[in-house]
């Protein structure tokens, strides 16, 4: 992003943010007018009107036939992840909570990493997919979630997500890529995979103290909240740093 933004670029930003955060939350299209009455009441509605345009225009969002109300595209979501989104961090009763369910797991590696998976699954309420390289296997926890994703109401879009989650050697696959980043997020058509173009996938590189190593991944709808997904994956992989297996 331009450090020199216009206002009118600030304005945009801010506006697609807020759709972008309130769709996450409510899974429901945001009109200008509620914009107008919960957020930002230093511009008209009218100008307001004019920004969902022309973030329409350029891809960012997009509108059901049915509703005057704005929601993001695949676009939408890869600007916000990549200019807009705050990091927030998990809450110290969570941190306590996961502490505690580790210390009645520590029996093995496998054991671990498979509680790990299921703890990611049940704090995100998202797929929750790991790796430990090496071996030819993958811990996939949560499948259930996905029949509670707005976007997978359609019965054949939900039956090729659940059978992708299936085939554990093309999952290994698409998670075992090379990442430069800490954590990279692939959205809807960059993760390359038809079955699951509607979805994010969002991975992480972990080394346990004793140098075992692989990825964390979680999966989940591209409406996904972005912020929490990124702030998990991160305690995460820093909390495995101090395993000894």
């Amino acid at each position: 992003m331009p450090w020199n933004k216009t206002d009118h670029q600030y304005r945009k930003d801010n506006i697609l943010g807020i759709v972008v955060n309130e769709y996450i939350k409510t899974v429901t299209p945001v009109s200008s007018g509620y914009i107008a009455k919960e957020y930002v009441r230093d511009i008209s509605p009218a100008t307001i009107r004019n920004i969902l345009a022309e973030l329409e225009r350029e891809g960012y969002l997009t509108h059901p036939h049915t509703s005057a109300g704005r929601i993001p595209t695949q676009a939408g979501y890869r600007y916000f992840v990549d200019n807009l989104m705050n990091e927030i961090q998990l809450l110290e009763q969570e941190k306590r909570k996961i502490k505690v369910e580790y210390a009645a797991q520590m029996i093995n590696l496998e054991g671990m990493i498979e509680k790990t998976s299921q703890v990611i699954s049940d704090l995100t309420q998202y797929t929750s997919i790991i790796s430990i390289d090496g071996q030819d296997r993958i811990f996939c926890k949560g499948a259930c979630h996905v029949v509670e994703y707005t976007d997978f109401q359609d019965l054949s879009r939900l039956r090729h997500l659940l059978k992708a989650l299936e085939e554990k050697e093309r999952l290994l696959e698409i998670v075992n890529r090379e990442i430069e980043e800490k954590i990279r997020i692939y959205i809807g058509h960059e993760i390359a995979w038809t079955d699951i173009q509607h979805c994010s996938l969002a991975i992480s590189s972990y080394h346990t103290g004793k140098n075992t190593s692989g990825r964390i991944a979680i999966l989940g709808p591209t409406h996904m909240d972005y912020p929490r997904v990124v702030s998990t994956l991160g305690y995460f992989s820093r909390l495995l740093e101090e395993i000894n297996f």
